[in-house]
């Protein structure tokens, strides 16, 4: 079992993606496996070929550093591995227990490390040894036990109207079999759904019928959120700035742009925050700082390049992919970028380094036109993020010769949480007024 993300110390097999005696080369995947972040492909990096699955698909909690499958050269005899068993490579130990002290994020780096983002997955071994990662890992929180749920069982194989339905009416969602494309359940399977214990008394059936709440265990990822964000909250000192914006300069040039780009591109307006906050760090450099911890000393790194963690709302839970190099790239490119990070968040396919790592972060909630403002956190052992509200149309009287008049503008409401340990109260106001002065003028953007 290979250590895919640093707080990673078990694993949960998915689907086989390849059967006893197929030929892998360099690339292919190998096996799903599901870690404290994301569900994951396994690419194989060796050729080879696979000899014998120890760890069939389902299994919980494999530690990393355990044997799950045997490869063997191209060309030798895998039946002398018919009979192999978990025994034969050496056995399996228990997920370690105990969590360490300090992990790292969904886009963070550990912070013990010196680099800018961690590690790529390990590779395999071959010629007939198991495919195992000794490497340590930090460690993550006790599992809640049982088997992975397959791809029909999970919540995101469900419309949101079938959902809602769903609890309405008391149905256990994993005893529903979807019959939409790729086993997805809709509205019409929770209308006709019937319990197995259809027979039992009325009662019984009343009683399923009332079920006030349905409890879903808490995903390796989750947890893993869970346990980051209390420890950010905890251990780092936030404050909050605001700012009123107006984006009525930006939105006319982005429409110039996007009117010009033939289809080539269509920048929105998250694209140029992204870039505006690169500019603004590159100004105040003690925003693009973390708080670091090593051998009983403390201190300050601050980062000479721009790398921007973008949230991104998932299925299962909120991934931050990395845009790195802001500060050298242009709106198109960071507009690709985005897209291309965010729309493989959600289908899971995410690299550990396009999220791991990171300088600042951006978290816009602009979308929902119910969200004016809010406040995020900090996302460690970064020093800053901003968050950003949904675009309102704001009166202004003007004075004129004929009298006041209304003129509307655009504006948003942004809020950096910055932590104290790094940024001071004023540096952390000096780079709001900074980011404000480059959203009012966005033309600053492409000087």
């Amino acid at each position: 079992m290979p250590a895919l993300s640093p707080t990673m110390t078990a694993g949960n097999i998915g689907t086989w993606q390849k059967k006893a005696g197929d030929t892998i080369s360099p690339g292919d995947v190998l096996v799903e496996i599901e870690t404290d972040k994301a569900q994951m492909d396994f690419e194989f990096q060796e050729e080879g070929v696979l000899a014998k699955i120890l760890k069939d698909s389902g299994e919980k909690d494999v530690a990393v550093g355990n044997p799950i499958a045997v490869m063997i050269e191209e060309g030798e005899d895998a039946a002398p591995f018919e009979s192999f068993t978990l025994e034969d490579a050496g056995g399996e130990k228990a997920p370690p227990k105990e969590a360490p002290k300090e992990e790292a994020s969904e886009s963070s780096e550990p912070p013990e490390t010196g680099a800018e983002t961690a590690p790529p997955p390990s590779k395999g071994e071959s010629k007939g040894e198991s495919i195992s990662e000794s490497k340590p890992a930090a460690l993550e929180s006790e599992s809640t036990g049982g088997r992975l749920q397959t791809s029909l069982d999970r919540e995101s194989k469900i419309s949101p109207l079938a959902k809602a339905l769903a609890l309405e009416r008391g149905v256990p969602i994993k005893e529903v079999k979807g019959t939409g494309a790729g086993g997805r359940i809709t509205k019409d399977d929770i209308e006709k759904f019937k319990p197995a214990s259809a027979s039992a008394s009325p009662s019984a059936a009343a009683s399923a019928a009332g079920a006030a709440y349905e409890d879903t265990p808490a995903s390796s990822m989750r947890k893993t959120i869970a346990n980051r964000l209390t420890q950010s909250m905890n251990q780092n000192p936030h404050y909050f700035v605001s700012a009123t914006l107006s984006v009525s300069k930006l939105l006319k040039l982005r429409q110039a742009l996007n009117a010009s780009a033939d289809g080539k591109y269509k920048l929105s307006v998250n694209d140029f925050l992204v870039k505006a906050c690169a500019v603004a760090l590159l100004k105040i450099p003690a925003v693009n700082s973390s708080w670091r911890e090593k051998d009983g000393s403390a201190f300050i790194r601050q980062h000479n390049t721009v790398d921007v963690s973008v949230a991104v709302a998932t299925p299962i839970g909120l991934m931050t992919p990395i845009v790195k190099g802001v500060e050298g790239l242009g709106l198109e490119k960071i507009s690709s970028q985005i897209k291309d990070l965010g729309k493989r968040a959600r289908d899971g396919k995410l690299k550990p380094e396009e999220y791991q790592g990171g300088t600042f972060t951006i978290s816009n909630m602009g979308m929902n036109a119910a969200v004016e403002r809010f406040t995020a956190v900090i996302n460690p052992p970064q020093a800053g993020i901003l968050a950003v509200g949904t675009t309102k149309k704001v009166a202004i009287p003007q004075e004129t010769e004929e009298g006041t008049q209304i003129e509307w503008d655009d504006q948003i409401i942004v809020t950096g949480s910055f932590d104290h340990k790094v940024v001071d109260g004023a540096v952390g106001g000096e780079w709001i007024r900074e980011f404000k002065k480059v959203i009012e003028n966005p033309l600053e953007l492409l000087l």
